[in-house]
This record gives C-alpha cells, structure tokens and sequence, in this order.
C-alpha cells in the first residue's frame, strides 16, 4: 500500500509541472507510472487520470478556449489517437518512445534557442499538430508535448493555451480510453484508484493554476519549453534504461 502513496504524490507533482507548463502531465506521469505498473496498465490509468485533469483544467480555466483552434486541431487528433491506439499491440513501444523523445527534444531546443519565430496560423499546421500529438498519445501514452509545441508556436496567451489544449486533450483521452478499455488494459484492481487519481488531478490543477499566476507571460513559453526539454530527457532516459535490461 505504501508504494501507491508514493504513486498518488508523484502523481500530484506531475499534475503540477502538466498544469504549470501547459501541456499536460502525461509525458510526466507514464515514466512515473511505469515505475510501478506494466506498461498496458499505464496507458489505461493514464488515459483516464487525463480526462479527469482536462475536467479539471476545463473548469478552472474555462474562460480561455479558443473554440476555433480546439476544433481545428482537435478533430484530426481524435481521429489520429484512435489509429495510434488500435495499432498497440503490432508496434514496439519502447523504439518508438527512444525515438519520440529524441525528436521532441531536438524541436524543443530548436524553439527555445529561436523564440521569436513562430508558426503560421493555418488550417495545415494546426491540423498537422493535431494528428501527430493525436497518433503518438495513442500509441505510446503521450502527445502532450506536440501539442504544446504546436499551441506555443502559436503565441497564444497562457490561459488560452491551457484551456484550449485541454479541451482537444479531453477529446483525445476520452477516445483513447474507450479503445484501450476494449483491449482490456483498464483492469478491475486499478477502479479503487479512481477516487485518488480524480482528487489529485484537481488539486494538481488548482495549484499549478496558483503558480502560474506568478509566471509573466513572456516568460511562459520558455518554461513550457524547457519542461518539454527536460522530461524529453527523462523519458529517454528511462526508456534506454528499459531497453537495456
């Protein structure tokens, strides 16, 4: 029982640094979790532990949507994380998470040394970044940081962009939930941790929303990337770790 405690707590801290940062705790939370549940089981608790987050999000930050680019964007990545999702079981995670989190930190670096460029704001990019932040969610747990990495492009102020992103992220992990539930990764053992994981997805939210209003906005967009910089590393880190063994 003690190792849950420790579950819920570092869960907690990565609802934190998701909210903080803007793009969700997810490329936090799935090497977190993977330190005490098989990888199947992760993605199922992570899916939902997210759609829990995005209420949350939702609710706090509920007057910043942008409807136009949740839909743009969010559409294809609904589409685009059911695909990944159905093709879980044909592909090989840990390759694929070596490979995400070396691509992602490299557009990472590339943004935060080149800060004032920024991506046009056109129906192919936001789509583009839907379907690839949609496709790697379902895949591999996490497409968080594609997304954040499209939305900061984007300039948006940091209310907008947490609001917004966590509305196509709802849509994402809702869908994602479904199919993963029907290949049976959401065990009955995992449901006595709903209650847990639905009170530290709001609490998580509602102090990163109190941090995040001591944060300037242009500063926002740095912090976002260098989030993305670091838990790229940590991921893959402990996926080589994992291939090793």
């Amino acid at each position: 029982m003690e190792k849950y405690w420790l579950f819920y707590l570092l869960a907690l801290v990565a609802e934190i640094i998701g909210t903080v940062s803007g793009f969700g705790s997810s490329i936090l939370f799935i090497p977190l979790a993977s330190l005490f549940f098989d990888f199947k089981l992760v993605l199922g608790i992570t899916a939902i532990f997210h759609i829990f987050s995005n209420l949350s999000k939702i609710y706090l930050f509920k007057n910043g949507i942008d409807k136009r680019i949740a839909l743009k964007m969010g559409i294809p990545a609904i589409i685009a994380v059911i695909i990944g999702a159905l093709i879980t079981n044909f592909l090989p995670q840990k390759e694929l998470e070596i490979m995400m989190s070396i691509a992602i930190f490299f557009l990472g670096l590339y943004l935060l040394l080149n800060t004032n460029k920024k991506l046009k704001d056109t129906n192919s990019n936001l789509i583009n970044g839907g379907i690839a932040s949609g496709f790697l969610a379902g895949l591999v747990g996490t497409g968080g940081a594609i997304r954040g990495l499209t939305l900061t492009a984007f300039g948006l102020e940091k209310d907008v962009f947490i609001a917004t992103s966590a509305l196509i992220d709802l849509g994402v992990d809702t869908s994602r939930a479904m199919v993963y539930a029907a290949n049976g990764y959401v065990r009955k053992e995992f449901l006595i941790m709903l209650p847990f994981l639905l009170a530290i997805s709001f609490a998580g939210t509602w102090i990163g929303k109190k941090v995040l209003a001591h944060i300037p906005q242009n500063y926002f967009k740095k912090v976002v990337l260098v989030v993305i910089l670091l838990t790229s590393l940590i991921q893959l880190l402990i996926s080589v770790l994992d291939a090793l063994k």
